[in-house]
């Protein structure tokens, strides 16, 4: 049976399934309810200096849903931890206490302000936490106190201050970066070179939710104003994983440590992260939306998945999918695909044709067979492989794409395959082209 345990940093865990800091860690009920139910860690909801941030006496959420009314994002305009300071370090001691396999970890919040780094973290040690994570990602209401994502955002604050915790603090340092920047090697090179121990991401994604069309007030307000939030759920992983692959395969930080977060619903997610370098991964919108007991079907599906294929640790199967992301310039332009139809599972909703001919390039048409029925085929002369077809058939694995081999005839280009590797560097139509290597 696999071993679904993990090591991160050197601190263990029964599971790599961590809940995020967010409102589900925010209090010692909430984080012994969720040991109980079998977390594996948990990142305590961001703890600040007194007095205490307040949040708003009102609307804190608002989700964003598909028609079959399915949380697909949500937003929140919640802040750190309003409760004490003392009282947040009593909680984590007596949890840490009373459940010392599991993973705890502090995250922090404080100013720019090297004695403030400095009075903190004894008292976080003093917890008995495995480890600290720095929030430099939270986007709403602490950035526009110089925290936050404001931080986040500059590089040399995101060295400055990790290099402050790791000459405080023995505690493994974990940098949460946050999304809402255009290149997000540059805060975790910044990360790595101010001594942490690994990085976490991404935290929330600004965002609007909506408007409310009878009144025209946006959404959720407070006294009929609102305020940008912070995005997450299922709807921010493609960003999210994005990010990760960028950091697990730039050359400068290639091999630092990551805890992934970013709509992790299912045991599926969470090995999709894993397979894109990451060590633990944060859960945060799937419990606030079904609750704490989904980490039994993730610890169930994850280790199911690994007995399938032989995998018998996290570390047999992490990072196998970081050398498969490439620069577009870097794809084969000389590999060819075309779409197949499977005529027997087809129910021939016609969704596939209408798409490819209104949108795409004309390549499905349309008959009747003898006894009337619809029947949907690929004109292999105009397909280019796109996959559109593939990803709008309700059926799965209905319409399939096929990859041409070499000495079959592209039908339309009337090209024959070769199966050499040539990509857009070496392409005649590159301007800037490198031109091939002749002779040796």
């Amino acid at each position: 049976m696999a071993d679904i345990r993990s090591n991160f940093l050197g601190i263990r865990s029964p599971n790599p399934f961590w809940l995020a800091s967010a409102p589900p860690t925010d209090k010692e009920i909430n984080v012994t309810r969720a040991f109980e139910a079998g977390w594996g860690g948990v990142v305590w909801k961001t703890l600040g200096e007194d007095p205490h941030v307040v949040n708003v006496n009102g609307p804190r959420y608002s989700t964003l849903m598909s028609q079959d009314r399915r949380v697909v994002g949500l937003n929140n305009i919640e802040l750190i931890t309003d409760r004490p300071l003392k009282i947040n370090l009593e909680e984590m001691t007596r949890v840490k206490r009373a459940w010392p396999d599991r993973a705890l970890i502090a995250s922090l919040m404080v100013p720019c302000v090297e004695e403030s780094w400095k009075r903190i973290l004894p008292m976080v040690e003093d917890t008995g936490a495995d480890g600290i994570e720095l929030n430099f990602g939270c986007p709403h209401g602490m950035s526009e106190r110089g925290m936050g994502a404001a931080v986040g955002q500059v590089p040399e604050y995101i060295q400055m201050v990790t290099e402050w915790c790791k000459h405080y603090s023995r505690l493994p340092v974990i940098v949460k970066l946050t999304p809402n920047i255009t290149d997000v090697r540059f805060p975790a090179r910044a990360a790595k070179a101010g001594g942490a121990d690994a990085v976490s991401l991404i935290n929330t994604i600004n965002s609007v939710m909506g408007v409310n069309l009878d009144t025209l007030v946006m959404h959720p307000s407070t006294d009929g104003q609102g305020s940008h939030g912070g995005y997450c759920g299922p709807a921010v992983k493609p960003i999210a994983q994005n990010m990760v692959a960028e950091i697990a395969r730039d050359p400068q930080t290639a091999g630092l440590p990551i805890s992934g977060i970013g709509g992790i619903t299912t045991w599926k997610d969470a090995a999709e992260y894993i397979a894109l370098g990451c060590g633990t991964v944060q859960v945060c919108t799937a419990a606030m939306v079904y609750g704490f007991k989904i980490v039994q079907d993730m610890c169930d599906g994850l280790s199911n998945y690994m007995d399938s294929h032989g995998f018998k640790s996290i570390d047999d199967f992490r990072g196998r999918a970081v050398p498969t992301v490439k620069d577009w310039k870097d794809l084969n332009l000389n590999h060819i695909d075309k779409a197949v139809i499977n005529q027997d599972s087809c129910i021939q909703c016609g969704r596939c044709h209408v798409v490819c001919e209104d949108t795409s390039h004309q390549a499905i048409f349309y008959t009747k067979g003898e006894a009337g029925e619809r029947r949907f085929e690929v004109n292999e002369a105009e397909c280019v492989g796109c996959n559109l077809c593939v990803s709008i058939c309700p059926v799965p694995d209905t319409i399939a794409m096929r990859s041409l081999q070499p000495g079959e005839v592209d039908v339309r280009t009337g090209k024959t395959v070769t199966g050499e590797y040539a990509n857009w560097t070496t392409h005649p139509n590159n301007p800037a082209r490198v031109a091939a290597q002749v002779g040796p």
